[in-house]
């Protein structure tokens, strides 16, 4: 599936390491149209790009877009975009755009049943594309960064990976095992933060018959079983100090002593290591032994989330709606919601969220996953106002119980505040429709009017 992706948000990497204002390319990368992902790198030339049906959207045409559409500018800093007059109308990040009137494009630009993100360098798309590796969706950022992990497991005996959770830190860890030395040998995955308190020793290094209560037999440990290959530990931090002192001199004898073992038995073993916090802090607080971060920290990769990915979003949506539901489309407003929120749990987060959402689907009979499908607080950080909103023209209002929370009105009052009492912004905040939201504020006696900050 060559070619099945794009370039990143200006916010992200799209402009290439070490790249300069000048040698970087602007434009629109079309992400999706005609019910499919797409990656195709349109240029914005000085003058402007005009959108709309024609040879510049290639083989998959929008019946939905007008001749003449809208046009983008870039101005060296921001891009601008202008409804020419669309029969259909144009949609600004999440937002109908008035004819004739200019708006900045943020994250994602809706025209007919397209959508398109801005780039502050097309190159990398043009160059790279978007393509599966090893079961992987990976863009031209994930390419780099596979590289990378390619070059440490060729020349080198550890790798530790950092990023958020869900962002995909176990998928690269494969990857340093499938391009290393011990391809052949096993590759053992373990999430040291779903370790129970107290087994972690015998977990990771074994246990011989006899050495406690209940050591019924000889048990091999984690080092042990990935002798030959390599031992991922996720989120590696989690192991207590002791634990850790013990891991620290495994690695550095390349011998394990198992639990009630008088000899120690010889392992060989790459080690990958992943955690979402930031290890040398982890030092400075006494979380994690500075000899084991010398030992296991570099070289480090960074996995970006998947916000600052969005090339790669509709490829991920579509490869996990055909697997769960083959023949069901996904509709425009889906993947333009999709965009526009954060996604704390990354891919994660985004396949589980998009699965209850093929299931409302078909319960309700549907052909395609629309917006209306997918639930408000999807993708969406916890707690009000703390993230990125989720917006759009299509939001599905959540049932709301008679009695309200006790904390309601304060959140309520204090989102508000944060948006200086616009009600649509507090409504995006919120994860609500803006009538909804209104139908709270009445509800609990509050005006925006009252909520908002006094000038300084």
């Amino acid at each position: 599936m060559e070619h099945d992706g794009s370039t990143l948000r200006p916010s992200a990497e799209g402009g290439g390491q070490g790249a300069s204002d000048a040698a970087r390319v602007p434009g629109l990368v079309r992400l999706f149209g005609g019910g499919t992902a797409l990656a195709v790198a349109l240029r914005i030339p000085p003058e402007g790009l005009e959108l709309g049906r024609g040879p510049l959207l290639g083989e998959v045409q929008d019946p939905r877009m007008s001749r003449r559409h809208a046009q983008v500018r870039f101005d060296g800093k921001h891009f601008q975009a202008v409804d020419l007059g669309s029969q259909n109308g144009t949609w600004v990040d999440g937002e109908p755009l008035a004819p004739g009137a200019p708006r900045e494009v943020r994250t994602v630009l809706r025209m007919g049943d397209s959508l398109f993100v801005p780039s502050l360098d097309v190159r990398p798309l043009e160059e790279h594309g978007v393509v599966l590796v090893d079961g992987f969706v990976r863009g031209p950022g994930g390419r780099r960064l596979l590289a990378e992990v390619t070059r440490a497991a060729e020349l080198g005996f550890s790798l530790h990976i950092h990023g958020e959770s869900g962002a995909g830190k176990e998928g690269l860890a494969r990857a340093f095992h499938q391009h290393g030395p011990r391809r052949e040998g096993p590759f053992v995955a373990v999430n040291c933060a779903a370790i129970p308190e107290g087994i972690a020793e015998r977990l990771l290094f074994g246990v011989r018959r006899g050495a406690y209560s209940g050591a019924e037999a000889d048990a091999l440990g984690y080092l042990q079983a990935a002798d030959g290959g390599t031992l991922f530990l996720d989120e590696v931090v989690e192991l207590d100090l002791s634990v850790q002192a013990k891991l620290l001199r495994a690695l550095e004898t390349r011998e394990v002593l198992p639990l009630g073992a008088s000899r120690a038995k010889t392992v060989d073993v790459h080690l990958c290591s992943a955690s979402n916090k930031d290890l040398r802090a982890l030092v400075a607080r006494g979380g994690l032994r500075e000899d084991l971060y010398f030992r296991m920290g570099r070289p480090e990769v960074v996995v970006p989330p998947l916000r600052q990915r969005p090339e790669e979003l509709p490829l991920l949506l579509q490869r996990e709606a055909e697997r769960v539901a083959p023949g069901l489309g996904l509709h425009v407003s889906l993947v333009e919601q999709c965009l526009l929120r954060p996604w704390p749990g990354n891919i994660r987060e985004l396949l589980v969220e998009l699965r209850g959402a093929i299931q409302g689907a078909q319960l309700q009979g549907a052909t395609r996953v629309e917006a209306r499908h997918l639930s408000p607080t999807a993708g969406t950080a916890f707690g009000p106002g703390s993230a990125t909103p989720p917006s759009g023209p299509e939001p599905r209002p959540e049932p709301r119980a008679e009695a309200p929370e006790p904390d309601e009105r304060a959140r309520l009052e204090e989102a508000l505040r944060q948006q200086g009492g616009n009600v649509s912004a507090t409504a995006r905040a919120l994860g609500l429709h803006r009538t909804q939201l209104r139908r709270l504020l009445r509800r609990h006696g509050l005006d925006s009017a009252e909520t908002t900050p006094e000038p300084e």
